[in-house]
């Protein structure tokens, strides 16, 4: 199974640096950007990426064709039932690794307005990330949710132990450090995407390992 990471559009160098440090974090590498806007190359990506930069430099760019050679698109959306074809069945990001398999793509939307119906209605099926009131998460934030979840079937099988509540409350401070540390324009925007990690995180069945892997991911945000 071939899992590539696909932007399309990207027009913020920070974010491509951004999406590539998540990739690594969670064991993925192939990254494609679709006619980007910005410089995969540039000193901010690179700065971004940290020690992904190995990501960035292998990126694959390409025209919009390329989607053509995937056995499996995935389409990113954060609106449910609307917008796009009803007969695509839209997915929560742990059930995508009973689907995934093949050579799949992963296609996140541009930072402004996202994927178009008509791309979304190409794909296979869509995937949403539930944050209840606020449906509109940071591209690379998006991409580590969703990796996260893929990663999951990597992990040994064994017993699993559970991560405690202070594990949790300690995995929600260091998230709080991240955001802060991220320059969101109003308070408003930055509590929203605290309030939404917390949905996110508070909702899953958080193994040790699992706290392990997100805990060291935001520890290295800077």
């Amino acid at each position: 199974m071939i899992i590539k990471v696909i932007l399309m559009e990207p027009e913020n160098p920070g974010n491509i640096g951004a999406v590539a440090r998540v990739m690594k974090n969670f064991g993925f590498s192939e990254l494609v950007l679709i006619n980007p806007r910005a410089n995969h190359l540039s000193v901010e990506a690179k700065n971004r990426a940290k020690h992904a930069q190995d990501v960035l430099t292998n990126a694959i760019v390409a025209q919009s064709d390329y989607l053509e050679s995937l056995d499996l698109k995935i389409a990113t959306t954060g609106q449910l039932g609307t917008a796009y074809n009803i007969n695509r069945s839209c997915l929560l990001p742990e059930q995508l690794r009973e689907k995934v398999n093949g050579n799949a793509g992963i296609i996140f939307g541009r930072e402004g307005s996202g994927l178009t119906n008509k791309e979304i209605s190409a794909c296979d099926f869509a995937v949403t990330i539930s944050a209840a009131d606020y449906n509109s998460l940071n591209i690379s934030h998006a991409v580590a949710i969703i990796l996260y979840e893929l990663s999951k079937g990597h992990h040994t099988k064994g017993r699993t132990e559970r991560a405690s509540a202070e594990e949790k409350n300690a995995l929600f401070k260091l998230i709080d450090a991240s955001i802060e540390r991220m320059g969101f324009s109003t308070e408003t925007k930055k509590n929203t995407q605290k309030n939404t990690w917390r949905r996110v995180i508070g909702k899953s069945v958080l193994t040790k390992r699992e706290f392990f892997v997100l805990a060291g991911f935001f520890r290295k945000i800077k």
